[in-house]
């Protein structure tokens, strides 16, 4: 019988064994501004992508740390391999808010990989049997490997906008077979280059009501903890996560370098240097701190879920905060040792100036906003939090 503990040691193992594959496309996918055919049927074989599905369609199911430390793993080589895995990877949660049947039509088969994106950027108007569905959908980050696309839209009674019974607009997840949409060719991007976040458009496609599923507060039909609060508060985190893998690349890259390169006019290497061992550990301590936090919030998220209890408000505001001050400090961490590294870091063939572009595109994600410290320091005066 297969253990949790197995699981764990499993998906990580798989993450570690990419590793050498992705770093050897790396530059492939930078260039092509997507993952090469070849290496996603390697990331799909390892099975990290069914991490979140359910185990009742085959899925692993598997907590949400073990997760995120695959994406860190991943992303430490390349940040767009680890992006989009923790796309294509966090995807694999909407089938616990689908009815079975519509849950095995989109995720049963396993090589099959969803893309899309949350933002209420489409208008449904209800039909029988489902919705007519019109829409474009900027950052849909892998949407060129992914046999389903799906896209966040309205629900209109006509002109109107329908309302749920809190008052807030009804914003459904749509999935569509990626034949039936269309994909716009416009990501030229300042970092995740190999992300293939494009456009994808759906043009008055009919989408049965069983593949829309509520984004805010949606049905639960998997009984595991995995989907007990929805994806949406934990989606900051796997964000997170790929700045995490990131600052963590680029801190290992630059000690590396500190052992070989030595500074115009000087004969010291850098790390014999007393201002670079000090500006070292400070970049380590801001690192580390901001990825402890992170991982502290995520433990006790999920003893609450498996307990099959409701977030408080606490915990809910401490997600958000957790992973926008972990990609923060992440993008501060990568700021110090590119600085460190003088002229070397400004060549596109230094892994640093690629870590310094990537982790800033991750912080501009609404996943890692700075946003978040307003709405969470609300929160802590008093004031409520909103958001998701």
């Amino acid at each position: 019988m297969t253990t949790a503990a197995d699981t764990t040691t499993d998906l990580i193992a798989a993450a570690k064994a990419l590793r050498p594959q992705i770093e050897a496309y790396r530059d492939e996918s930078e260039r092509e501004r997507s993952l090469p055919t070849e290496l996603m049927r390697s990331i799909i074989d390892s099975e990290v992508l069914r991490a979140w599905v359910p185990k009742s369609i085959g899925g692993r199911e598997t907590d949400v740390e073990t997760f995120l430390r695959v994406i860190e793993e991943i992303a430490q080589v390349d940040g767009a391999a680890g992006w989009n895995v923790m796309i294509a990877g966090s995807g694999g949660m909407f089938a616990g808010f689908m009815p079975h049947d519509a849950a095995q039509e989109l995720f049963g088969d396993p090589r099959a990989i969803g893309a899309g994106a949350f933002a209420p950027k489409g208008r449904a108007v209800p039909v029988d049997g489902g919705y007519r569905v019109t829409g474009r959908w900027p950052l849909a980050s892998g949407c060129q490997h992914a046999q389903w696309l799906g896209g966040g839209a309205l629900i209109f009674d006509r002109e109107t906008p329908r309302m749920g019974p809190d008052g807030v607009p009804d914003l459904r997840m749509m999935f569509a077979p990626a034949e039936e949409c269309q994909i716009h060719d416009t990501w030229y991007s300042a970092g995740l280059r190999g992300t293939g976040s494009h456009d994808i458009e759906m043009r008055d496609l009919f989408i049965p009501a069983e593949r829309a599923f509520a984004l805010l507060n949606p049905t639960r039909h998997e009984p595991g903890a995995l989907y007990r609060e929805g994806i949406l508060p934990i989606f900051s985190a796997g964000v997170a996560s790929v700045a995490v893998g990131i600052a963590r690349g680029a801190l290992d890259e630059f000690e590396e370098l500190a052992g070989k390169k030595a500074p115009t006019f000087s004969m010291k290497l850098l790390r014999d240097r007393g201002s670079v061992q000090a500006k070292v550990g400070e970049a380590e301590a801001i690192f580390r701190s901001g990825r402890a936090f992170l991982f502290e919030t995520v433990r006790d998220a999920w003893a609450t879920m498996q307990a099959d209890q409701d977030f408080s408000d606490e915990q809910r505001a401490l997600i958000s905060l957790s992973a926008t001050h972990a990609a923060a400090c992440s993008a501060e961490a990568v700021d110090i040792v590119y600085t460190l590294g003088g002229a070397t870091s400004v060549y596109t063939s230094s892994r640093l100036e690629r870590c310094l572009r990537d982790v800033h595109v991750v912080t501009q994600h609404v996943g890692a906003s700075f946003a978040w410290y307003e709405r969470t320091g609300q929160y802590f005066l008093g004031m409520g939090i909103g958001g998701f």
